[in-house]
């Protein structure tokens, strides 16, 4: 009896020999030819020479030009020497002022509960119906804290609401004492 798988190994062996491998027929040539390199080379030193000519360069240093701006600033000297008081009438002519911090303002009034109940540990939140005043007519729901007896208190305030996630906007009311 024959030994077949012996016989197709010989195959294999052969079959991988007689593979062809696809060739060129022409030699390595350069694409470009030494005699066209030159010959733009030289057409690129002869252009640069007529420009040269032709547009008059003058190849030369750059120099800066002087300047001549004479600028003098002149004050009173009293100015620097002496402090310039400024005398004010009595405290109780001022204005007195309450600073609120505005949270946000809602067209659903859903959400400006929903702001109110995230800010509980806050006090004196209060929701108010307002109209825009940039759409005349749409009635808004603004989430207001306060009175604030000063513009300090008011800011750690806003800070607690900014760490909380809001952008709230300081308001201030004034009334002439």
């Amino acid at each position: 009896m024959k030994d077949f798988a012996n016989r197709n190994k010989s195959r294999k062996r052969n079959i991988t020999r007689k593979k062809t491998v696809f060739r060129s027929k022409k030699n390595n040539s350069p694409l470009i030819s030494k005699s066209i390199i030159s010959g733009i080379i030289l057409l690129a030193l002869v252009l640069g020479a007529i420009s040269f000519i032709y547009f008059d360069t003058d190849v030369a240093s750059i120099k800066p030009r002087e300047s001549s701006n004479n600028i003098k600033i002149d004050f009173p000297t009293s100015l620097i020497k002496n402090s310039v008081l400024i005398e004010t009438e009595s405290e109780e002519n001022f204005l007195s002022c309450e600073y609120f911090v505005q949270i946000g303002a809602y067209g659903n009034k859903k959400y400006a509960y929903e702001a109110k109940d995230i800010l509980n540990e806050i006090e004196l939140i209060t929701i108010n119906e307002i109209y825009s005043s940039s759409k005349p007519g749409k009635l808004l729901h603004s989430v207001i804290t306060g009175p604030y007896e000063n513009r300090s208190a008011a800011n750690n305030i806003k800070e607690k609401i900014t760490n909380r996630g809001f952008d709230p906007q300081l308001r201030t009311l004034c009334t002439k004492n």
